[in-house]
């Protein structure tokens, strides 16, 4: 405290309330493939409404990761979700809708028009054009020869003049890419098209590289990669006249013309910078009805400094980018070549030209077209699980794999990706990684006990992760259809539930807390014989009991070798007191290692140990923080040594039961304890 240097009282706080926290034990997080939302960013999801509107419902390709993200749902509410997605620039990535071009006088001009592209399979000379979704196309390099089917008629290859273009023999030249991004598919159209194809993954990635373009080739973009942005439609109303007459001019209340801000604000009653917005589900794939409205927006300004009555933007670019679940705005919907066009200050049009924004004659329809799922890879899911890595940004305690990513590439290896969310879990060491046997393993000819070991056997042996034996059939009900999914997202649910009911370090196996939920029957349902041979090998078996419902029947970690550790509920107990005693550790940095901040330590610790033990979670502990071992070599090395000694409870694998007959004139003092 500062020196007096006259008579007085100086007053100060000294703050010794200092507690252990509590620290979350339920949030679950997982990589998967989902058919719209922000990707490659963390998503927080706390319901299964919630996660539909954030990813939207899913299809044959993504149902094993939406599927098992609401199944973790169904025991907790805390889900971190990552949309992965192949971000890579060709064939196979993912590409998000774009509206159409225009030319130099404002009207819009189809998309590839004037171009013919085939279709060319690799490793095949038999294609089919493929004019509608260029994107999906899959070039190989053509020879003379060759044969091609060009819209359902069988050609053959007259010449090749380069690597980008050929002749068939009815003598047509035709176009061909390596590439969807070489600009040669668009040679025929005289258009510039460098954003044809782009991947615009999340609102930071679109601030960061497009935010503020006023690229005048492409006017509005899906907000999100993939093929249901091709349903989209935007149209603008930009002038009172053209308002009358259409179509949905009755979901607003009066027609475009010049805000309150132009109007007050800057004295130009006239210079007509307000537009409305509709975005419409042209082709139903969003709403189930075509042609339904997903979005309108009124009275937006042209003007980037115009403001609403409460004082935020009014400019529609930044309407759109804010508040739109759709689509963002790239350019204006009309070339800087058109006078006082969107985009410019109020001041700026109003002292310019005729003083007011540019009015088209009519309303401007944009249809957004080529967006595409992409092909994802297994780079771009362990790409997705490398988020979770910093424990600083992201506080996470249950990693669930889901299938691994494998439902929308069968070439994915599972091994690799599995052993991705073991090390990111073991890395971290403050969360656990569920994992699952691979569909082939568990469901069909192949399934065995013996093939679910091998599985596991390929996999990281860890303390911080846990496997089961199971995959279950359950009802897909935005599909109607029954699909199998991995049971992993359940074992880590069950942890939820087990946080919920008792605490994380109670073993979330059996009848009491283990009952999976959501499931008509399991793949394997593995015998006696079979648990012994999974459990051995470190497989938690999920078995259906007649009668008792479909549970999980083990509680093995994968560690390796026999220790406290390789229990499921040790190993989350000890996350809770290392999460929970490091955080209130923090307060002891920067003060003095001396008897003071020792003792000080001790009576932080120790309260929180004997609430751990009054709620069974240990059997004795002691802290150990003193001269013992903060030795004058430790002290003057500015270090603190705290020594926490614990004897974890254990959880119950096996009972033996004896049943002794004896006759009826024995005392049972005389044979109790000797069998």
């Amino acid at each position: 405290m500062a020196f007096l240097v006259s008579p007085g009282v100086n007053t100060s706080e000294i703050d010794l309330t200092t507690s252990v926290p509590s620290v979350g034990t339920s949030t679950g997080a997982t990589v998967g493939v989902f058919r719209w939302g922000p990707a490659n960013t963390i998503v927080q999801v706390s319901s299964e409404s919630d996660l539909l509107q954030r990813f939207f419902a899913p299809n044959s390709t993504t149902a094993e990761s939406f599927l098992s993200a609401t199944n973790f749902l169904a025991y907790g509410n805390d889900l971190r979700v990552v949309r992965a997605i192949n971000s890579t620039a060709g064939l196979t990535a993912a590409n998000n809708a774009l509206a159409n071009t225009v030319n130099a006088s404002g009207t819009n001009v189809p998309s590839f028009s004037g171009v013919v592209t085939v279709n060319v399979a690799q490793h095949s000379t038999t294609v089919t054009a493929n004019t509608t979704n260029p994107q999906n196309n899959k070039f190989t390099l053509l020879t003379s020869g060759d044969s091609v089917t060009i819209n359902g008629v069988l050609r053959t290859v007259a010449a090749v003049t380069d690597a980008n273009t050929f002749t068939v023999n009815s003598n047509v030249g035709f176009s061909v890419a390596a590439a969807i991004s070489d600009a040669t598919l668009f040679a025929n159209t005289g258009i510039a098209r460098p954003d044809a194809f782009v991947t615009i993954a999340n609102d930071e990635d679109y601030f960061n590289t497009h935010y503020g373009s006023s690229n005048g080739s492409v006017q509005f973009v899906a907000r999100y990669p993939g093929e249901l942005g091709n349903s989209l439609k935007v149209e603008v109303c930009a002038k009172e006249s053209a308002f009358t007459g259409w179509m949905y001019a009755p979901l607003f209340d009066e027609a475009p013309n010049t805000s309150n801000y132009a109007t007050v604000t800057h004295s130009a009653p006239n210079i007509k910078d307000e537009l409305h917005i509709v975005v419409v589900d042209q082709d139903g794939l969003i709403s189930g009805v075509a042609n339904t409205v997903l979005e309108r927006y009124s009275n937006l300004s042209k003007a980037t400094d115009a403001r609403g009555d409460d004082g935020s933007s009014i400019y529609y670019k930044e309407v759109l980018y804010r508040n739109s679940q759709w689509i963002y705005c790239f350019g204006h919907p009309h070339g800087s070549n058109v006078a006082n066009t969107y985009g410019q200050t109020i001041t700026a049009v109003k002292n310019s030209g005729d003083g007011k924004f540019f009015e088209p004659a009519a309303v401007s329809s944009f249809s957004l077209q080529n967006g595409a799922d992409g092909i994802v890879t297994q780079s771009a899911i362990t790409t997705g699980i490398g988020l979770f890595n910093n424990t600083e940004k992201v506080d996470i305690s249950l990693l669930f794999a889901g299938d691994c990513g494998a439902g929308a590439n069968a070439s994915i290896n599972t091994v690799t990706v599995a052993n991705e969310y073991l090390s990111v879990a073991t890395a971290r060491k403050d969360c656990v990684a569920f994992v699952s046997p691979a569909y082939a393993n568990v469901v069909g000819a192949q399934a065995s006990a013996t093939a679910i070991v091998n599985y596991r056997n390929a996999l990281t042996s860890t303390s911080y992760g846990v496997m089961d034996s199971g995959w279950k059939y359950q009802y897909d009900k935005y599909n109607d259809v029954y699909r199998w999914i991995p049971g992993n997202a359940d074992v880590a649910g069950l942890c939820v539930r087990t946080d919920l009911q008792r605490d994380p370090w109670f073993s979330p196996a059996g009848l009491n807390r283990g009952q999976i939920r959501n499931l008509v029957k399991l793949g394997l349902n593995p015998t006696q014989a079979e648990r012994d041979t999974l459990y051995k090998g470190g497989v938690n078996p999920i078995v259906s009991f007649p009668g008792e419902g479909t549970v999980l029947f083990g509680d093995k970690t994968l560690q390796g070798r026999p220790s406290a550790f390789d229990r499921i509920n040790v190993r989350r107990l000890f996350i809770v007191l290392e999460k929970a005693i490091s955080i209130a550790a923090r307060s002891s940095l920067f003060e003095y290692n001396d008897e003071f901040t020792r003792a000080q330590f001790v009576a932080l610790v120790e309260p929180f140990l004997r609430d751990v033990q009054g709620r069974r979670g240990i059997f004795d502990f002691r802290v150990v923080c003193d001269e013992s071992n903060n030795t004058a070599g430790v002290i003057d090395r500015n270090e603190f040594i705290g020594d926490i000694y614990v004897k974890p409870a254990r959880s119950v694998n096996f009972i033996q039961l004896n049943f002794v007959a004896v006759r009826s004139g024995v005392a049972f003092d005389e044979i109790v304890g000797r069998f």
